[in-house]
């Protein structure tokens, strides 16, 4: 039976103890095309991309491709049939080269020896081919994360992928990266690969798909094509009701000084050299101070030399009028919340659940604390409150593990034990990685209110919309040095970009150079 559909998944369902994550979708792929997979946090969408990939099995419906009813008991028989997938948390091994991570599990042999060299030349022919430019030997532990996605794309190329799944590809990646990335989608199509893409970000999507299924809560929506519709439309299909995609901010009202960082250096992880060089600035009460910058030029040593994850080599920390240079993260956290940029690393136990996750800095105190012991029914009621406020979706409520949420919903639980601690200072790293245009939304609304009560607001952003929309004062970060503090009234996006990349540089007086 001739079909243009390479993939259709028919009226599949899968469920998980208290939720039923995909609820009879039906889902078509054509030969050659760019397919949008859009949804809030936690709609089925990676569900959906796991079951074809083999990594879950559903409970009722089936797959075909190229109008042949498939089985896909695991990611083996995916690759048998020719479908890759790039995770939204990469699946590489550290400690190993990136070249024996592209062969991993499709190793060339010849009487039981491994064929490096010809694995070697297949990837630096696809690596020149389509632009993916990495360092066959470094190790996957030293390269950003830019390049590690690069790695993954590889992986499926070695092993002659025709049906690519890109599931949420462009969370971790700079704005020149995903400009990059959009370029190479584009061309696999061209060469007649399919590709299923999972995204939030409606400019990417309006940019490279040519069709676009909506779900919404587990249910297919609908599917459109990308040039009948708009922005605001698609919004409305995801979330159910009308989005405001513009921030609504007044102006602000800078209070007292809330943190001063005079000259503060951060020791490199990777190098000998200073991640962070003498930098200063200060955050006031009532005001939103981004920093902006691409990705690894000393943003994240920076976060860190202030939340006390790394210890600062010079210079000094100033938080409600109190040296903290020297003070314990617990001792830091009395006047600072953080939202951090590494969700597994730093943001949460993925093994506790997640009512003890939203309350992980606030066990100690009366609320929840009696004689050592920790008040179970307080610690229920306060997670329930901040759950339905935040609207973070879980299959058993509290009690779920926040290992098994989505990587959005686990998002939206750091926020809302963050805010909800009612802090002088919120130092907030990438906030909205990862997170559907409603929940952007509503905390991008959030902040504001936050910045409105008086409270002083460091964001850490790579994204430039959000950059110019959310911040009172933008402070541009280039090889470890302010190069530039700017208003978003004074400024626009080709002159941040020519700052963020080094080609033009702010004098102490306050002049573009």
């Amino acid at each position: 039976m001739q079909t243009d559909n390479v993939i259709e998944m028919l009226h599949i369902t899968k469920e998980f103890p208290g939720i039923v994550a995909n609820d009879d979708i039906t889902l078509q792929l054509r030969r050659g095309e760019i397919h949008a997979l859009l949804g809030e946090n936690g709609a089925g969408k990676s569900t959906l991309m796991s079951v074809l990939f083999g990594l879950y099995q559903p409970e009722a419906g089936e797959i075909r491709k190229n109008g042949q009813v498939v089985k896909i008991h695991n990611p083996n028989d995916a690759t048998a049939l020719g479908i890759g997938m790039v995770h939204q948390h990469f699946k590489l091994v550290e400690v190993f080269p990136v070249l024996d991570n592209i062969i991993l599990g499709a190793e060339s042999t010849k009487m039981g020896f491994l064929q490096k060299k010809e694995a070697r030349r297949k990837v630096e022919e696809l690596s020149q081919r389509y632009g993916l430019k990495v360092d066959l030997d470094a190790r996957v532990e030293d390269i950003t994360v830019g390049m590690q996605q690069r790695v993954e794309i590889l992986k499926m190329l070695y092993r002659d992928n025709e049906i690519l799944i890109f599931d949420e590809p462009t969370a971790v990646l700079t704005p020149q990266e995903i400009d990059e990335l959009m370029a190479t989608m584009k061309e696999f199509a061209r060469e007649g690969k399919s590709i299923l893409f999972i995204s939030h970000k409606l400019n990417e999507i309006m940019a490279v798909a040519d069709r676009v299924t909506v779900l919404r809560k587990g249910k297919c929506v609908g599917t459109v094509e990308t040039k009948d519709t708009d922005k605001q439309s698609l919004s409305n299909m995801m979330v159910g009701r009308p989005v405001q995609l513009e921030v609504v901010k007044g102006k602000a009202k800078p209070g007292e000084t809330v943190l001063q960082v005079e000259g503060l250096c951060v020791r490199s992880s990777t190098h000998k050299r200073d991640a962070v060089h003498d930098v200063s600035f200060q955050v006031r009460a009532g005001e939103i101070v981004c920093i902006a910058g691409i990705d690894g030029n000393g943003q994240s040593e920076l976060v860190y030399g202030l939340t006390g994850l790394e210890k600062a080599s010079a210079g000094r920390v100033t938080l409600c009028g109190r040296d903290i240079s020297h003070a314990s993260i617990r001792q830091r956290g009395h006047n600072m919340s953080h939202i951090p940029e590494d969700r597994h690393k730093h943001g949460l136990i993925l093994d506790f659940t997640l009512e003890q996750n939203l309350v992980l800095q606030r066990f100690q105190e009366p609320e929840f604390e009696h004689l050592g012991f920790i008040k179970q029914g307080a610690v229920r009621q306060y997670a329930q409150r901040l759950i339905e406020q935040y609207d973070v979706r879980s299959g058993q409520g509290p009690v779920t593990m926040a290992r098994s949420m989505s990587g959005g919903n686990q998002q939206k639980a750091i926020i809302a034990r963050e805010v909800d601690r009612d802090k002088a200072l919120i130092v907030a790293v990438q906030p909205t990685r990862g997170l559907d245009v409603g929940a952007i939304e509503y905390i991008h609304n959030q902040l504001v209110a936050e910045r409105d009560k008086g409270h002083g607001i460091l964001l850490v952003s790579l994204e430039l919309d959000e950059v110019m929309n959310l911040s009172d004062r933008i402070l541009v970060m280039y090889e470890g040095e302010i190069v530039a503090e700017l208003t978003p009234e004074e400024t626009n996006l080709q002159e941040l970009g020519l700052y963020m990349a080094g080609a033009k540089r702010m004098s102490k007086e306050g002049k573009g150079a």
